[in-house]
């Protein structure tokens, strides 16, 4: 009787494996369909343009390209500079990370949310707060003479402004739970404090300061929308000269090259990224973050808490509020008034429509992002689910590594035959900006996923219900709220999302970031204040988001 019993319990786990299984590729299946459709698609079509000639593909070309003196200069600019701005932003952080992981404050968590504003900024709204810094006629020009603009510097300083948010929030969340009696007991077993922080601390906090050095490489590698305003024409990333080689020199050829060397090199950053992370999951022991955090003892920490406010206030606040500033230089608020008028040259429409239009793209970007997202979290959500899926999880991050450029320009080649002519279709803009949210929903639901007792749903499994009815009446109502913070982020990013979409919004409905980037483009004072004009817009509004995600953020780990 009991090995009957066995037998049919056995067979019972088999099929509710199996139908787990099955279940996991439905729900793949969409995500899957999309990124076939929307991203590898559209970049083999623009590679395969590129390196295809009469039915053949010449590979050769690879090494033409790279025997090019000016693209072995791009290519090394564009590893050098990811990795000075990755040093520097690590080398400013890192006391950040620790100020806010240790100390507890008054207005903690408005400082919180202060630095993480630079990081759902547009890269566009980014390059303009440092042109109206350190560019012609900026406050450093104003006030010294000192001209940044067009020099490695200020591209520098603008990665660092961007990436602060990275490294603070991922070390400083696993930091806040790192139990701090380990390097007590080491203090008392005769250790100096630097020492006990140096084989105690360090070794655990390696993961994290790999994993945020990581991301804070592969978004400087593949910058563009900074490089382009403020590196001007003597300094080129990848990404901008993809741009440059696809819009301007039209050699589809040496654009492809340039996009499969900059996909390979993501691939592997990537995959590194990923094996730091399982790392980091596996091998720490972690408290309460809300137990870890005490007010400041001593001058030296009192100490090290002004620099950190000071370095916030100096590298995040100075170049917003300068940007603030610069928008209101024309009176009576000149420059905003103008944004209500069409000139006929830069612009179709007022500029003032660019804000309904990227507030329409990006929701229904956002409407893609989470509808796609949550089926790949919840598919994703079993540990134990082998390398397929996997590898599914690495597909899902390729876009925020891969040239937006190449996809932008990829939808204008691939989608323009039925049943795919989606040329003149308003929602080619929010498929773009959706590709990029989707990692966005992904991370932010999937932890949230893991943490449900499995047992509930085998429970529920068990008592018959499916596995929608499982999802519907298990996951949701423990996951709601993480999934209006990931709609929160996709918002975000989707409407500052420039890359793919300077290609292919139309002249009449142009968003906030390609109107910036084309006032920028033309002289005159008036063109540059309504540029900072929409930024600050811009910026108003990715702020009232970063407010309500701090609002409704469930985990106050600190992490993304």
């Amino acid at each position: 009787m009991d090995l009957a019993r066995t037998e049919v319990g056995k067979a019972g786990r088999r099929a509710r494996n199996l139908r787990g299984s099955v279940a996991r590729l439905a729900l793949m299946a969409g995500p899957v369909a999309f990124f076939a459709v929307f991203f590898a698609y559209p970049v083999a079509a623009i590679v395969a343009r590129g390196l295809e000639v009469d039915g053949v593909w010449r590979f050769g070309r690879i090494g033409d390209v790279l025997a090019q003196s000016d693209v072995r200069h791009v290519l090394w600019f564009t590893t050098w500079q990811a990795l000075a701005s990755t040093a520097l932003t690590l080398l400013v952080a890192l006391p950040g990370a620790y100020v806010f992981a240790r100390f507890d404050f008054p207005g903690k968590q408005v400082l919180r949310a202060v630095v993480t504003v630079p990081f759902v900024l547009p890269t566009v709204v980014v390059g303009t707060a440092f042109l109206a810094l350190v560019g012609r006629g900026g406050l450093l020009d104003e006030l010294w003479g000192v001209r940044l603009d067009t020099t490695v510097w200020a591209i520098l300083l603008a990665h660092v402004f961007f990436n602060y948010a990275v490294v603070v929030r991922t070390v400083g969340g696993l930091w806040a739970q790192l139990d701090p009696r380990q390097e007590e007991a080491a203090r008392m077993l005769g250790a100096s404090r630097a020492r006990a922080w140096r084989q105690v601390t360090l070794p655990a906090l390696a993961p994290a300061v790999a994993a945020a050095a990581l991301m804070v490489f592969l978004f400087t590698f593949t910058s563009f929308g900074v490089v382009q305003i403020l590196g001007g024409p003597a300094f080129s990333t990848l990404e901008v000269e993809i741009y440059r080689q696809t819009s301007q020199v039209f050699d589809l050829s040496t654009a492809a090259v340039l996009t499969l060397i900059q996909f390979a090199a993501v691939v592997a950053v990537l995959a590194v990224h990923a094996w730091t992370v399982r790392r980091r999951e596996s091998a720490l022991r972690l408290v309460d973050a809300a137990t870890t955090a005490r007010r400041p003892r001593g001058a030296g920490q009192w100490a090290l808490l002004a620099g950190v406010l000071a370095t916030v206030a100096l590298l995040v606040v100075l170049p917003l509020a300068v940007l603030v500033q610069r928008s209101l230089g024309a009176p009576g608020f000149g420059y905003y008034r103008a944004l209500t008028e069409a000139d006929g040259g830069a612009f179709l429409v007022p500029p003032i429509e660019a804000i309904g239009n990227s507030l329409q793209y990006a929701l229904a970007a956002t409407a893609i992002a989470v509808v796609i997202g949550a089926l790949a979290a919840a598919a994703l959500t079993p540990r134990d689910a082998g390398r397929f899926v996997r590898g599914f999880d690495a597909l899902l991050m390729l876009p925020l590594g891969v040239s937006a450029v190449t996809v932008g320009f990829g939808f204008l080649i691939a989608l323009d035959e039925p049943p795919l002519d989606l040329r003149a279709s308003w929602i080619l803009v929010p498929l773009a900006q959706a590709l990029v949210g989707v990692p966005f929903v992904v991370r932010t639901m999937l932890p949230v996923l893991r943490a449900v007792d499995g047992r509930l749903r085998e429970a529920a499994a068990v008592l018959g219900a499916s596995p929608w009815r499982v999802w519907r009446e298990v996951d949701l109502p423990m996951v709601r709220r993480a999934l209006l913070v990931a709609a929160g982020f996709a918002f975000a990013v989707s409407l500052g999302e420039f890359g793919a979409t300077v290609f292919i919004a139309r002249p009449d409905n142009p968003t906030l970031p390609v109107a910036v980037a084309r006032l920028l483009g033309r002289p005159g004072d008036m063109n540059y204040g309504q540029a900072m004009a929409l930024s600050t817009i811009l910026m108003l509004v990715c702020a009232v988001a970063l407010v309500v995600l701090e609002r409704l953020r469930t985990d106050r780990s600190g992490e993304f």
